[in-house]
């Protein structure tokens, strides 16, 4: 707010000058380790998207609803369907939300009513998955490409027909 001409000003509070810096110039990509170019992908690359931190927070909170049976362990599943649920939400280009992970733990049947074929398919695949990437990237590849885009309602409805959804090489 401006003052007023008849208010006197000591010399500190009389409005400086501002420095005015020069407009940058010109920016490429010299460093080396910078990507010019589209991020690699295929095989073992895995998904990146934003805040994937926060989908493992997601992914825990079904940790008291999961069915299991004897000899699969919580952790293994987590571990798993978040691997899944971040690829599918790297796929739309967002952050994960609760939808992507209840997705993968519908998908691969730890949500309820999985077909034993599915239960007897997923159970090598998930043992010891909290401990190993690969295993985790296993998991993932494993999902045909056409299930990332399906609703989660969608997949419980295709669920007993799980071969349509997975891949089983």
């Amino acid at each position: 707010m401006t003052q007023p001409d008849y208010v006197p000003l000591a010399g500190g509070d009389r409005v400086r000058p501002v420095d005015r810096l020069p407009a940058p110039g010109a920016w490429s990509t010299t460093r080396p380790a910078e990507l010019d170019e589209e991020l690699p992908v295929g095989r073992h690359f895995g998904a990146t998207g934003p805040d994937l931190g926060y989908g493992l927070k997601l992914a825990k909170r079904f940790a008291q609803r999961l069915e299991l049976p004897e000899g699969e362990e919580v952790g293994d599943a987590i571990a798993g369907c978040f691997a899944c649920g971040a690829k599918r939400a790297s796929g739309f280009g967002r952050a994960p939300v609760i939808y992507d992970m209840e997705w993968a733990y519908v998908l691969w049947g730890f949500a309820g009513d999985a077909p034993e074929p599915l239960v007897a398919f997923r159970a090598p695949l998930f043992k010891g998955a909290a401990h190993h990437y690969w295993d985790q990237r296993q998991i993932v590849e494993r999902v045909k490409p056409a299930t990332f885009a399906l609703a989660p309602a969608a997949v419980r409805e295709q669920l007993k027909l799980w071969q349509n959804l997975l891949s089983e090489s």
